[in-house]
């Protein structure tokens, strides 16, 4: 008997992303199956048939369409029992909204960056192609994942999408790399390395994308925080504005830029308290690795994370978006808290670990294949 064929679809192995090691874990429970990967490259893997995707393109848009258009012929050719995609395209059977809404985050967009930028949507041709795609996608996809109910209830909206077909899979973290084991030494020798004084309290941002995932408004709320604290900005991306923003706002001195981070567990381990004032996410794999290491967490409820998350109890959830008066009060409360935060919060994390993740995605994936 044949073994049944299952491919993946995603654009380009990140070694950073969280959606990498998600994926690696599913492969490696699903048993007996024949594995494809199609993306513009992936990690070698002897259980894997890579098939490359050409989405190389002058712009954004070009390259969405172009890997959506690539991705579709290669699933013609080979023929998978079930393709299961974590990019936006329109040939699976079951879809992953790892990304969450396109139209949902335009929408916060609007409202936030005021009415002027919201109408340049219309006119960039990135937002229209996601968008096309994104309704052929929904229109179309058999099933559908939600890493949060947040997620969920945003498909419904935007797109009508029965709700049976729309499942809710929240992410699961890796505790062998991110928990509390010897967290006051780690800190301690952080400290040491980076001269961070005893009194002073270790804030962490981490993630790409600053502008949506609020590093503005964090900056901005630094300067009302009144314990002493110094922020660590973790994650790619161009820092010279909110340097400047520091800057004018006095509080260079408070700011570390950091980059992206193989090591990060070692700032989770450090920081008394990890702050991700998002405008929309998804749900924030930082918040669940950084909850796992012991984290007193702040996050707003644009973060399908939140769902997690007992207020005041186990973390902070913020509010107003764009308060940032709001934002410090919440950091100098947590700072207070973080002794009995941190560790109600890596109890939390123990019950989403990406294992068991993993396992609910196979089930759902291997009764697909049996059904079809």
């Amino acid at each position: 008997m044949n073994m049944k064929r299952i491919a993946f679809i995603r654009k380009a192995y990140d070694p950073f992303g969280g959606a990498e090691n998600y994926i690696e874990s599913l492969i490696g429970s699903l048993k007996g199956y024949e594995i494809h990967m199609l993306s513009s490259k992936w990690k070698d893997n002897p259980r894997i048939t890579h098939h490359r995707v050409d989405a190389s393109a002058l712009s954004s848009a070009w390259s969405a369409m172009k890997f959506n258009r690539g991705a579709a012929t290669i699933i013609r050719q080979i023929v998978p029992d079930c393709t299961v995609s974590f990019e936006r395209t329109t040939c699976q059977d079951i879809y992953r909204a790892g990304d969450g809404c396109h139209r949902q985050w335009l929408r916060i967009r609007r409202l936030v960056a005021g009415r002027l930028k919201g109408l340049s949507v219309h006119f960039n041709m990135l937002h229209r192609t996601l968008l096309s795609i994104e309704k052929d996608l929904f229109a179309n996809t058999p099933v559908i994942i939600a890493n949060s109910n947040m997620v969920k209830a945003n498909i419904i909206e935007h797109y009508g999408v029965k709700e049976d077909r729309v499942h809710v899979l929240y992410n699961g973290v890796d505790l062998s790399r991110f928990n509390s084991q010897g967290r006051p030494a780690l800190a301690g020798e952080f400290r040491r390395e980076f001269g961070v004084r005893g009194d002073t309290a270790v804030v962490l941002f981490a993630g790409s994308g600053f502008e949506r995932k609020g590093l503005p408004t964090l900056i901005t709320a630094l300067a009302g925080v009144k314990s002493p604290v110094v922020l660590y900005v973790a994650g790619r991306g161009r820092t010279r504005k909110y340097e400047a923003l520091s800057s004018r706002l006095g509080v260079r001195d408070k700011v570390v830029f950091a980059g992206a981070r193989r090591d990060i567990e070692r700032f989770y381990a450090a920081a008394d308290v990890f702050v991700l004032p998002t405008l929309y996410d998804p749900f924030s794999n930082a918040v669940l690795e950084a909850m796992a290491a012991g984290c007193a967490v702040i996050t707003t409820r644009n973060n399908g994370a939140a769902e997690i998350i007992e207020d005041g109890r186990d973390g902070t959830i913020l509010e107003d978006l764009a308060n940032p008066d709001e934002l410090s009060g919440k950091i100098d409360k947590a700072i207070q808290k973080s002794g009995e935060f941190g560790p109600l919060a890596a109890q939390k994390a123990m019950a989403f670990s990406i294992e068991r993740a993993a396992g609910e995605f196979t089930l759902l994936i291997e009764n697909y294949c049996l059904n079809k």
